[in-house]
């Protein structure tokens, strides 16, 4: 399990990088080059700026059980195809369940816009919404890691593991 933040815009590189350190978990940064973070002992990928340059990079870097930190909804819905974890900045999981109406909801913002209307933009960012993110990075990092631990150790129904195989297979 990795984290990739899709940092271009990201409130929350900090936090999730305190994160990945506690659970000593590689942490992959990725922006594009107007958007440039530098910081010690993460590998940060920058991109050409152009229209999905770093969501297409980054789907192209996700295997299985990552973890992806972004507020775009059209990348995380493709996270989520590459059977990826991802979390936005308040700490709400994309799921299978929610992600159809989150693109719905993008869809309509943007025909709204398109046909002149204005839609209010995002509340002054709090402390409260950073600790709900931790919290949800979290447990998300917790449940990834305790999944992939029983695909890695699988249990039978009453706890033990399954003893290995002795003798002749015949």
């Amino acid at each position: 399990m990795r984290i990739l933040i899709d940092a271009d815009g990201c409130p929350v590189v900090d936090e999730t990088l305190e994160i990945a350190k506690r659970f000593a978990l590689e942490c992959l940064i990725l922006c594009d080059t107007s958007h440039r973070f530098e910081r010690e002992g993460v590998r940060t990928l920058v991109f050409s700026k152009g229209a999905d340059s770093v969501d297409f990079a980054l789907v192209n870097l996700l295997r299985p059980g990552d973890v992806v930190v972004t507020q775009d909804y059209g990348l995380a819905a493709m996270c989520l195809a590459r059977s990826a974890l991802a979390l936005n900045q308040d700490g709400m999981e994309y799921t299978a369940d929610n992600i159809d109406a989150l693109l719905l909801a993008r869809h309509t913002a943007r025909k709204i816009r398109n046909a002149g209307g204005r839609l209010k933009g995002p509340a002054k960012r709090t402390a409260a919404q950073d600790r709900a993110f931790s919290e949800a990075l979290t447990e998300l990092v917790q449940r990834g890691q305790h999944q992939g631990d029983q695909i890695a150790h699988p249990r039978l129904d009453n706890g033990r593991r399954p003893k290995a195989a002795s003798g002749n297979l015949s």
